[in-house]
């Protein structure tokens, strides 16, 4: 049966009086071609949603589409505060993509509507952040629903860019893969060649002799 996240990392900073505790989380770190999302979200200390929906709050990863399309818009009404944070192509392919990743964490950190009390991350700290301010909790959008909501808001963010860019280089299936590395798009990368949206800095050109 599967296990689905709780407050409980939440309700142990709450209690401490650590009210404004935000959960984050990255979408598109491993894939070839587009931006870098995270996001940040904080509920209210003690939080009871309101919707029952949310109680299906999960790791994106183990969600469907439209069950994340569903829960995002409840997320987004409920949460007291979010925000996402998006790292493009320059600074993928000029820094590499962990410290594209770091810097688009510590955006979503910052520019929450409150100051944050506490962090809560997916696996890794966040450099430039206090590490006596946040926590990284192994597989922690699978623990925590506000780390497991920001993967949601996150990819849902994400979807719909790749979605987009797929109107503009449709060859590729960004609407299907959202520019992961699947074997169709490894083809297609073979048959095209890469174009201006994929990471220069990943060595695609392996998967390629031309450039589209």
């Amino acid at each position: 049966m599967k296990v689905l996240p709780t407050f409980a990392y939440e309700m142990e900073l709450w209690k401490k009086g650590l009210g404004l505790v935000a959960g984050l989380d990255e979408v598109g770190r491993g894939a070839f071609a587009g931006p870098v999302v995270t996001a940040a979200v904080i509920f209210a200390p003690n939080y009871t949603f309101k919707n029952k929906i949310l109680d299906q709050i999960d790791d994106s990863k183990r969600l469907s589409e439209n069950k994340r399309e569903e829960l995002v818009k409840y997320i987004e009404a409920e949460a007291l505060c979010l925000s996402i944070s998006e790292v493009g192509l320059p600074i993928i392919n000029e820094e590499g993509i962990g410290k594209a990743t770091q810097a688009s964490f510590r955006e979503s950190a910052i520019n929450l509507c409150h100051t944050f009390d506490f962090l809560l991350t997916d696996a890794f700290p966040i450099p430039g952040i206090e590490h006596s301010v946040q926590r990284a909790i192994i597989h922690g959008d699978r623990l925590s629903i506000s780390i497991a909501a920001a993967s949601i808001i996150a990819k849902v963010y994400r979807d719909q860019k790749m979605k987009e860019l797929h109107s503009i280089y449709p060859q590729y299936g960004f609407n299907e893969n959202k520019g992961y590395g699947t074997g169709y798009h490894r083809k297609q990368i073979s048959q095209h060649g890469l174009s201006n949206i994929h990471r220069a800095s990943f060595n695609l050109e392996r998967y390629s002799k031309a450039t589209a």
